[in-house]
């Protein structure tokens, strides 16, 4: 079992940071990035061997809805438009736009959905 703790950040950084300390425990490798968060499930290294059935317990969940909400997500989106290259501005900004038109989905809900994109990862939201 592994326990994300909602109370231990209020940012995509921190969430980063969190996954990395539980994910990733006795490496050098932490998570940077939504695609490196999604790399980690799959396993190979860090605590997740590989396919064994995990589950994942994200605790003060409503929180992190919250803090990894539609401002920033809207933050982040505007971030990778700002910097432009390597990021594709246009598939941003069509995601951004989505977003404003409440049909995009939130950083909370993407990584919940990579989450469970994950057949062996059983997440359990408290």
């Amino acid at each position: 079992m592994i326990v994300i703790h909602g109370g231990h950040f209020s940012s995509l950084g921190g969430f980063y940071e969190e996954a990395s300390n539980v994910l990733m425990k006795d490496t050098d490798w932490k998570v940077g990035t939504l695609d490196g968060f999604d790399d980690i499930l799959y396993g190979g290294f860090g605590v997740i061997e590989g396919k064994e059935k995990i589950e994942i317990i994200w605790k003060e969940a409503e929180k992190s809805k919250e803090d990894l909400g539609f401002k920033a997500t809207r933050e982040f989106y505007e971030n990778k438009i700002r910097q432009g290259k390597p990021f594709n501005t246009e598939l941003i900004q069509q995601k951004l736009n989505e977003l404003t038109e409440g049909k995009g989905q939130t950083l909370f809900e993407i990584l919940v959905e990579i989450i469970e994109s994950h057949t062996n990862i059983t997440l359990t939201l408290e």
